[in-house]
């Protein structure tokens, strides 16, 4: 894994700051014990050279050829699948088999099969992140997997990460972003090539449970201005696409576990759950439709 790269290059980087610090405290010792009287102007000038000038140009001309020899492997191209991160306020939304953008560009194509807050990879896979936002600098990092890389307003950064375990893992935004800034977690699930290929299959088929009563108090009530659930008339792209709500472990970006009272709690409170999210609270709703939209939005998988 990158991270491991990652951990190495700081070992490295730790160990040639110590030698440098144990230089410096041993000069300083020796200046404060040995006896004051001056040295001669040759060997002022001897330890000059050696100690303030070799020893540290020679250490860290060490330290930055390792890094730069690691560089191009975190640069290396992908052999696995293209995915769009957006960190946005206070989540983040995923787009599977996002199509490649050239260059620097200034926005995410918004194309792809649209998830959130969850992300799979296949194991043993170079799988090339492309992460952006469309309103402040977030942090994407994943501690397990790979290093942290910001998402910056206005441009594309590239993250390729080979993850060699399976397993789940946990991300944060790393970068203070608002009032919500700790609430914004994410997970990555790193699966077999199979499981991948039958997740992404799975996000882009639309819903199923169309006929419900919660579609309809959904839909009256507004949700589908701001959040998307396919096969339904409900398109909104401002907030997380709730398709197959259901199938994600975590609601409200990691904050609570996915289920239809803490749903009814998320749709009621929103903003005493989550402080600083774009989403108002429905909690004039009566008790009995929060409930409905609770439980059609909790069989949505």
């Amino acid at each position: 894994m990158e991270s491991d790269r990652v951990l190495g290059l700081f070992w490295v980087m730790l160990a040639g700051a110590v030698a440098i610090w144990l230089f410096v405290m041993g000069i300083s010792v020796y200046a404060t014990r040995s006896e004051s009287r001056p040295l001669s102007d040759k060997a002022g000038q001897r330890f000059i050279l050696w100690g303030g000038v070799a020893f540290p140009v020679v250490v860290l001309t060490a330290l930055l050829v390792f890094g730069l020899r690691l560089m191009p492997e975190f640069r290396a191209p992908a052999d696995g699948p293209r995915i769009a991160v957006s960190g946005e306020r206070f989540w983040w939304r995923v787009l599977y088999n996002t199509p490649d953008t050239p260059g620097v560009a200034k926005a995410l194509s918004g194309e792809g099969v649209p998830s959130a807050n969850e992300i799979w990879l296949p194991v043993n896979r170079r799988s090339e992140l492309l992460l952006g936002s469309p309103d402040v600098i977030h942090s994407f990092w994943v501690p397990n997997i790979a290093g942290k890389t910001d998402t910056i307003p206005g441009r594309i950064n590239r993250l390729v990460v080979e993850p060699t375990k399976l397993g789940l893992y946990n991300g944060i935004c790393a970068e203070f972003c608002g009032t919500a800034h700790a609430q914004m977690l994410f997970r990555v699930r790193v699966v077999s090539q199979e499981e991948f290929d039958a997740k992404v299959a799975a996000e882009a088929a639309p819903a199923t449970v169309l006929d419900h009563p919660g579609r309809i108090a959904f839909e009256r009530n507004g949700c589908g201005a701001c959040h998307a659930v396919r096969g339904t008339d409900s398109a909104g792209l401002v907030g997380p696409d709730l398709t197959h709500l259901a199938s994600r472990q975590t609601l409200g970006a990691g904050i609570l576990d996915m289920n239809p009272d803490n749903i009814m709690r998320f749709v009621a409170l929103t903003e005493h759950e989550k402080p600083g999210v774009e989403m108002p609270s429905f909690s004039m709703l009566p008790r009995d439709e929060l409930r409905q939209i609770a439980e059609w939005l909790g069989a949505l998988k």
